[in-house]
């Protein structure tokens, strides 16, 4: 994923844009950066963050960076802010995206007479660098911005910053978010909504699908206007989101509540305890406790002081090992209990099949697992929600393949498991409770999710569930 924060001030900006980008340290584990131009030009730092938090890591640079304008970002992947020159001028750039035609896209511009792009560790083209090179193929920035949010199958939303100030634009259809803070001395740039808010600034104004605006310190003027189509990532509120975050007006914690509630409405057991797996399951365990009056309970707690998010480092085999290690029990609120634990999702199952047998050896007499979205049976071709080479890694498809006696699984069959009121997806659900060992497995509906979101379901992406572009 990823996630930006900029800032045009009157003054001096680094303070606003070091803790504005620091707390988008949720969306990313990888790569940090922050970039400023001021009467010395442009500057710019980026960090390695896989072993330290931003704040860590940037703390000398914030001694010495100075400016009025300023993007930052935490990067689940790429290094950025890039620094580019080209005849648009000198300009950094800063990206969230998700670029599915990179080859064609890459033969365009050397047809085109570009010559060359760096090589990340990998061999991979760096995403950002691919992007600048799309927006230096018109004659104007504004154009360039519009050509590439067009060009790019897949997803992007970006800030472009110049010495004339910041230009923001939002993916064409909105799938990730882009929010304007105002204060006195400025304006701020924000992924999320949340991170301005302890600085001083209110809101201003959401980016439509689309929409492209220039940012100073005066004012914000659009350029181009929204489109009309919205697909914005439902999981987004599901999981991906901060609690004290809101996108399209709907908050984050609240739709999370209500995501367990719709889940409790539904269910027939009866356990002594509800939890959440930490932090990902609470809200909504909270949810279903609200509705349910099931007492929420906390059985085992995520010890976060010295131990790195689950999924970092990026090798599956020690996210997992970090995952384990990182929650202890609460042998008093487990032992001889039967437990209702929700999580936002199954998707390798790995983690969740392990926190399981924890709790059985920590005592527990049954443990009901009730995800808080649907299945997830089709790989996010919009967000890196994860960067997993195959569909197959997800539990589901292997549950399906097992069924279907193949992994050559046409639409046409995974349709029929997408739907809860089929045989097929009674199949293949118990097919993973058994495989996981739960007591009980019951995913969300996603007309109950989506409905919890509260917002017209046609503005809502939902591919990674049903398929459906």
């Amino acid at each position: 994923m990823g996630g930006f924060f900029g800032v045009a001030a009157k003054e001096d900006c680094i303070f606003d844009l070091f803790f504005g980008t620091d707390y988008h340290s949720h969306l990313g584990t990888r790569r940090g950066g922050m970039a400023v131009y001021g009467d010395d030009g442009f500057d710019r730092a980026i960090h390695n963050i896989e072993n330290a938090p931003f704040r860590t890591k940037f703390d000398k640079d914030v001694q010495t960076m100075k400016g009025y304008y300023g993007i930052g970002c935490i990067s689940d992947y790429e290094p950025q802010p890039l620094i580019v020159r080209s005849h648009h001028g000198t300009y950094a750039i800063t990206t969230v995206s998700k670029i599915n035609n990179t080859d064609e896209i890459v033969n365009t511009i050397f047809n085109s007479g570009s010559s060359h792009f760096l090589e990340m560790s990998g061999g991979d083209i760096n995403p950002t660098e691919l992007v600048a090179a799309i927006i230096n193929q018109k004659e104007n920035l504004i154009d360039g911005i519009h050509y590439a949010l067009e060009l790019i199958d897949g997803s992007l939303t970006l800030m472009v910053m110049t010495p004339k100030g910041i230009y923001a634009a939002r993916d064409k259809y909105g799938r990730t978010p882009v929010t304007i803070g105002k204060k006195d001395e400025g304006f701020c740039i924000s992924f999320e909504s949340f991170a301005y808010q302890n600085l001083g600034y209110v809101d201003y104004k959401e980016l439509g699908p689309g929409e492209i605006v220039v940012v100073d310190e005066n004012s914000v003027k659009t350029l181009v206007s929204e489109n009309e189509n919205m697909k914005i990532c439902t999981f987004l509120w599901v999981y991906y989101g901060y609690p004290s975050s809101s996108y399209e007006g709907i908050s984050v914690e609240k739709m999370r509540y209500n995501c367990g509630a719709s889940l409790a409405k539904r269910d027939n057991v009866k356990p002594d305890i509800v939890a959440g797996v930490p932090d990902s399951g609470t809200a909504h365990a909270i949810g279903y406790s609200n509705a349910s009056g099931i007492p929420f309970s906390r059985p085992f707690i995520k010890y976060t002081p010295t131990w790195p998010r689950s999924f970092m480092p990026t090798i599956q085999s020690k996210r997992n090992l970090i995952a384990k290690m990182k929650l202890i029990a609460v042998h008093d609120l487990i032992k001889d209990k039967s437990l209702l634990l929700i999580d936002d999702s199954i998707v390798r199952g790995t983690q969740l099949r392990e926190t399981t047998e924890f709790l059985y050896q920590s005592g527990a007499k049954e443990v009901h697992i009730r995800p808080a979205c649907p299945p997830l049976l089709y790989g996010c071709k919009y967000l890196n929600f994860s960067r997993s080479t195959s569909e197959m890694e997800l539990i589901t498809r292997r549950v399906i393949a097992r069924l279907e006696g193949t992994e050559d699984l046409s639409d046409e069959v995974l349709q029929q498991y997408t739907d809860p009121d089929s045989e097929k997806y009674e199949q293949m659900v118990e097919e993973i409770r058994k495989e996981l060992n739960f007591t009980s497995l019951r995913f969300n509906r996603l007309d109950d999710m989506l409905e919890s979101v509260g917002i017209p379901t046609d503005r809502l992406c939902t591919y990674c569930w049903d398929g459906k572009e």
